[in-house]
């Protein structure tokens, strides 16, 4: 690996100075042979955390992928992303959340516990968060919920964030938002404002299309703070 970088360096050194292209893929390339010679590495290697810790966390992959979330802040990775499909409940709800919220609240209960443990709760913002919400009534014929986004909830812990806190009030069938109503600005600029990125920055992709972090009328909720 040495001795192809070398040659490859020598190569280029010659030949494609002036190349965006290939400046670019060396750049990569260079990263992911950092990062295969990283010590950080170490953090994915689950078989190193106690039986206690997996217990706590659960078996299931989304519980693994969570308790790796853990290992990887630890070594200041700034952002992880664990996904947890399956909630596309057309059909079967009840069944179906008895089978899966127990999986979510073991792993979830046991990152915070963990975070705070290791003093990280509080730099460390844990976001639960979906796509849309579900229909507050049932599907008789299916005992299934559809697809709902005038209202539904996201969960936020540590970062700062005071806990206990319920921000949002629905109506008794959990149809409509009475109070205090967050669109997805404000819950991206919220996120943005813990973390000290300033909401209305506006950031350039590649093709130069202009992204703001709390789109153009976003604004945090700096009262969940404290």
């Amino acid at each position: 690996m040495a001795l192809r970088q070398l040659l490859d360096k020598q190569f280029d050194a010659q030949f494609h100075k002036g190349q965006k292209n290939v400046r670019a893929y060396n750049q990569v390339f260079d990263e992911a042979v950092k990062l295969m010679e990283s010590k950080d590495l170490e953090a994915f290697d689950l078989k190193k955390e106690h039986s206690k810790v997996h217990s706590a966390y659960g078996d299931h992959n989304f519980s693994k992928g969570v308790l790796l979330a853990r290992r990887l802040v630890e070594r200041g990775v700034r952002f992880v992303d664990v996904e947890f499909g399956g909630f596309d409940w057309h059909n079967d709800n009840f069944d179906q959340c008895e089978q899966k919220l127990p999986i979510l609240d073991q792993a979830l209960s046991a990152l915070l516990k963990d975070l705070e443990g290791k003093g990280l709760l509080e730099s460390t913002l844990v976001v639960v968060a979906t796509e849309f919400g579900r229909t507050p009534k049932i599907v008789q014929a299916r005992s299934g919920r559809n697809h709902f986004p005038k209202a539904f909830s996201y969960l936020l812990a540590g970062g700062g964030i005071k806990g206990g806190q319920v921000y949002g009030k629905t109506d008794e069938t959990g149809s409509n938002v009475v109070e205090n109503p967050v669109g997805g600005p404000d819950f991206n600029a919220t996120i943005g404002f813990a973390m000290g990125v300033p909401h209305d920055l506006t950031l350039m992709s590649p093709s130069r299309r202009p992204f703001r972090l709390g789109a153009r009328d976003g604004t945090p909720l700096t009262g969940l703070f404290g």
